[in-house]
Formats: C-alpha cells, structure tokens, sequence
C-alpha cells in the first residue's frame, strides 16, 4: 500500500548548516518519518514541490543525553528522528517559507 506524501515528510530543518547546503549547493534537509525510504521521500519531495530530486541522503539522528533540573536532578534524552538531505535540480529551487 503506498503511503501519502503529507506523511512521509514531517517538517523542514532549518539551521545555520542547513541554509548553506541551500545556498551553496541545493540540497534542502527535512525530518522524515522513521519508516521513510528513499524512493518515498524522493517522490514526496516531487509531488510536494513540483521539483526534480537528483540525489536522496538519509541518516538517524541519535538521541542524546540531557541534564533536566528540578527538584531533583535527573538525565533525560533528546528523541531520535530521520533526517533526509535531498539534492534537487541546480535550476530548481523550494520555497520553504511556505511549508508548515
């Protein structure tokens, strides 16, 4: 059964890193759903933005340990995500402002 595309891409990252990857050589980074392949996240991106995808990167983002104050002092830890860092078209460009 094919999934939705609204569900595959879960929100933009947008950071210092990130803006640059843009910029410099149209790569645009978003958190996807755990269960993502490539193919659904290249065709997500497509459909979503009407763009040509060249190249799909994934990578599990780790969670990491987190010092939490209160009453008492405890460790928590961050949670854990995919990250896609898709290569479009150099002609082609997203407009991310327009995304959730």
């Amino acid at each position: 059964m094919k999934r939705p595309e609204e569900s595959v891409l879960i929100r933009p990252i947008i950071t210092e890193k990130s803006n640059r990857l843009m910029e410099d050589h149209k790569k645009y980074t978003f958190e996807v759903a755990m269960d993502a392949t490539k193919h659904e996240i290249k065709h997500a991106v497509e459909k979503l933005f009407g763009v040509k995808v060249l190249k799909v990167n994934t990578m599990i983002v780790k969670p990491k340990k987190k010092r939490v104050f209160g009453k008492f002092r405890r460790y928590g830890y961050t949670r854990a995500y995919k990250k896609a860092i898709v290569t479009i078209d150099p002609s082609q460009e997203i407009d991310l402002s327009s995304v959730r």
